[in-house]
């Protein structure tokens, strides 16, 4: 299988367990790697037979940007729900960095992989 990435999109949304935090927008840092078959897309150099990572930014973008979630582990299988069922994209890895949670530490956050078969129900 093929990667398709994404680094460093960085997205103003509300996340957070703390009141302060239901009332302002914080950005999370996500990284994407999507797995993808891009044997077709080398052989026709057409965008239409490959996974469009700029379509897939622009959804991420507006579903993150319009959320509202208290934990990043929430926000990170969503993401991957998205991916996975609207992009027909065979396996995910999500990376949601929320930069400056802790004290001390420059990244704390999530790292989950997803397949398919995780969203049969989708």
């Amino acid at each position: 299988m093929d990667l398709i990435y994404l680094r460093d999109l960085r997205i103003e949304t509300v996340i957070g367990i703390f009141d302060w935090e239901r009332e302002i927008r914080q950005t999370v840092v996500i990284d994407l790697e999507m797995g993808a078959d891009i044997r077709r897309a080398a052989q026709t150099d057409a965008i239409e037979d490959t996974l469009d990572y700029k379509s897939v930014a622009k959804r991420i973008i507006s579903f993150v940007s319009e959320s509202s979630f208290q934990l990043v582990e929430t926000l990170s299988d969503r993401i991957a729900r998205i991916i996975v069922t609207e992009f027909d994209v065979p396996y995910v890895k999500v990376v949601v960095n929320k930069q400056g949670a802790v004290r001390g530490s420059r990244d704390v956050g999530v790292i989950i992989e997803r397949r398919a078969e995780d969203y049969a129900d989708a």
